[in-house]
C-alpha cells in the first residue's frame, strides 16, 4: 500500500494538469483565431502588438508578430497566445499569409 497510493495519486495528478491543459489549449486556440480574424478584418495588425483577454478565472495573453515571407510581397503575420496551468505556462499559434498590396 505504501508504494501504491503515492504512485496512483501522481497518476490522479497527471491526468488533472493533462485535462486543464486540453481545456485551456481549446480556449487559447479558439482565442487566437478570432484575434488574428480581427486583426487582417480592421487592419490593426500594422500597429497592434499584444493584448490581454479574461475567460473565467484564467487570463489569456497574446502577442502577434509579423514578418516578411521570403517571396512575393506577402507577410506572415503569427498569433501567440499565453495561458498558464498549475504554475506553469503554456502557448499555442496561429499563422496566416497576408498580401500586403
Amino acid at each position: 500500500m505504501a508504494i501504491v497510493i503515492p504512485v496512483a495519486v501522481e497518476g490522479l495528478r497527471i491526468a488533472n494538469t493533462v485535462g486543464q491543459v486540453g481545456q485551456r489549449k481549446e480556449i487559447a486556440t479558439r482565442l487566437a483565431d478570432r484575434t488574428l480574424n480581427e486583426l487582417l478584418v480592421t487592419g490593426q495588425w500594422r500597429t497592434s502588438h499584444g493584448g490581454a483577454v479574461q475567460e473565467g478565472a484564467t487570463e489569456y495573453r497574446w502577442t502577434m508578430r509579423s514578418e516578411p515571407w521570403p517571396e512575393d510581397t506577402m507577410r506572415l503575420l503569427t498569433v501567440q497566445v499565453f495561458f498558464p496551468v498549475q504554475g506553469k505556462e503554456y502557448d499555442v499559434q496561429l499563422s496566416t499569409l497576408i498580401d500586403t498590396q
